[in-house]
Order: C-alpha cells, then structure tokens, then sequence
C-alpha cells in the first residue's frame, strides 16, 4: 500500500513526467539514421533494381531530410537525387510494424518489403512476417500515425 503522501506526490509529478516523455519523443528525427548515415548505409534504390539490399559507399552519396544517403553506384545515387520520394522507405526507413503500431524503431536492412511501389523496412525479419500477414491494413494505420509517431 502506497502512503497517501507518495500517491498524492506521484499524481503531482505525472504531467511533468509525461512532458519529458513527450520532449524525448520530439527529438527523434524524421530519417533513420546512426552517425548521420541513412538506413544502415544500404543503398535505397537497390532494393528496387536489385531486389536486396545493397551497401552503398561514401563515394555516392546525397544529402536529403538530415541525413547522407549513400548509393551503390552513381546511378542510383542520380535516380535517387533526381526524386528522392520514389525511392526513399516510408516512415523515414523506421519500421513500418512499429509506425503502424504509432512508435519508431529502428530497422536491419535485410528486412525489408516493397508494396504498391513503396519500400517499408522493419525491425527484424520476425517483426516484417507480422507486417506481411496484412499490408494493406497496416499501410493504412502507419499513414495514419505517420509522422506523429516521431513525438
């Protein structure tokens, strides 16, 4: 049994709790990215040219919503400049599961699904067989969160 004290002083500090939660939130940023380098490294048009994901090298790169995108080739990093939304994964290459569920987790390249002519990446390849047992349905509800999931 919590003191009336410590339960009255718990309610007290719950708004500023959730504020601080809500800061946090506020400062993940609109692409995946660690160390500034888009999705991993992996090159964003290959997945749609080539069917897999594919390092990309610092040599081809793009910079684009904060972050460097690097490319396989000087191709694909110029498909890539020319319209970078045809190729670009949806939710900021977070995982599309978690965008769906209305939060942002970070994705592994190998995981990875092309729906509609949109990429989505996911956590895991566990997490991207829940996201194929309904694409649609969860397409619809990660637009939905989509971008407030970010805080």
């Amino acid at each position: 049994m919590i003191p009336r004290r410590a339960a009255l002083g718990l309610l007290a500090a719950a708004p500023a709790l959730v504020a601080l939660a809500r800061v946090a939130r506020a400062s993940t940023p609109p692409v995946f990215a660690t160390d500034g380098i888009a999705i991993n490294g992996i090159d964003p048009v290959a997945y749609f040219t080539q069917s897999a994901p594919v390092a990309g090298q610092a040599g081809f790169a793009v910079n684009w919503m904060g972050a460097r995108w690097l490319f396989s080739s000087v191709e694909n990093r110029d498909r890539f400049a020319a319209d970078p939304t045809a190729f670009a994964p949806a939710y900021g290459g977070y995982c599309a599961w978690a965008a769906s569920r209305g939060y942002v987790a970070d994705t592994v390249p190998e995981a990875w699904t092309i729906h509609d002519g949109r990429l989505f990446l996911n956590a895991s390849l566990r997490i991207r067989r829940r996201w194929e047992r309904d694409i649609p349905g969860n397409v619809a509800l990660a637009d939905a969160n989509w971008p407030a999931s970010l805080g």
